[in-house]
């Protein structure tokens, strides 16, 4: 096989699996080549991904080592994208009665959730995160094209159980309008103990859905290792969750007027956005 066909096919296998580590040795007998020629191909690839800012290769030295691929994005991918999708958000048909934003059209397209997973995972690429939590319904693709980059799986509670999950355990919150008690569940046999959790929604108003998934991981004895969303309502001053990050804040929703307001947010000014 030839470098030029070795680097697409190693290309690819890596990025099928994100945080995996492969050996070299694999790779020697997958292409049938020098571990030589193999750690050339490597250094090629992981200058190609640094210069794109699209991604880090890893090598970890000793016999038990080898090379993994971690979806990582630069500030400056971020930066542009966020820009645009704020934009995008700002279209006045997308208002929607009681301060909220008509976001189903981004969480179904396919090009918008992978990138916005992968800024996702890159903000948690190195949190240790054993899975990424959710509640249904529209957060359920979010969730998985997290989970997806972090190679870790994804679970959604529910507001009500179904008889295929088995037993569950059930929390009450205050809803994200602060006026009526919800209740959400999760099966027993969806979370391990002392597991990090990383909780996502699609929008957040003033917290009390994430901060029932967050009642909800501590009664399986788990860890809250970070929350995030893709739009929060920065005008809603009556927040009952803190240490969160949003992609997009929307500043102002104004229905007489026709006006949304929004930028990016607050996940964008973390470190691991300048690692490149």
């Amino acid at each position: 096989m030839k470098r030029s066909e070795r680097l697409v096919d190693m290309t690819k296998y890596l990025m099928e699996r994100p945080h995996n580590l492969i050996s070299l040795p694999f790779f020697a007998t997958r292409y049938g080549a020098a571990k030589s020629s193999i750690s050339e191909d490597l250094t090629i690839l992981k200058h190609t991904l640094a210069d794109n800012q699209d991604g880090i290769l890893e090598t970890v030295a000793g016999a038990a080592g080898g090379v993994r691929y971690i979806p990582f994005w630069g500030k400056k991918n971020v930066t542009q994208y966020l820009q645009d999708l704020a934009k995008r958000i700002e279209s006045s048909e997308r208002i929607l009665a009681g301060g909220f934003v008509y976001l189903s059209d981004i969480l179904g397209n396919p090009q918008d959730l992978d990138k916005i997973g992968k800024i996702i995972a890159t903000r948690y690429a190195y949190s240790n995160i054993d899975v990424v939590m959710t509640i249904e319904t529209k957060g359920i693709s979010l969730a998985q094209a997290v989970a997806r980059y972090l190679n870790v799986p994804f679970i959604t509670a529910r507001k009500r159980s179904k008889v295929t999950e088995g037993a569950t355990v059930s929390v009450n919150y205050i809803s994200s309008s602060l006026d009526r008690v919800s209740k959400m569940e999760l099966p027993t046999r969806a979370l391990k103990e002392n597991s990090n959790v990383l909780l996502v929604d699609d929008f957040m108003m003033a917290g009390g859905t994430l901060t029932g998934m967050r009642q909800l991981v501590k009664e399986f004895n788990s860890n809250i290792a970070g929350i995030c969303v893709l739009c929060e309502a920065d005008f809603d001053d009556e927040k009952v969750i803190e240490g969160h990050l949003s992609l997009i804040r929307i500043k102002d929703v104004n229905d007489k007027q026709k006006i949304i307001v929004a930028e990016p947010g607050t996940l964008l000014g973390h470190t691991n956005f300048n690692r490149f």
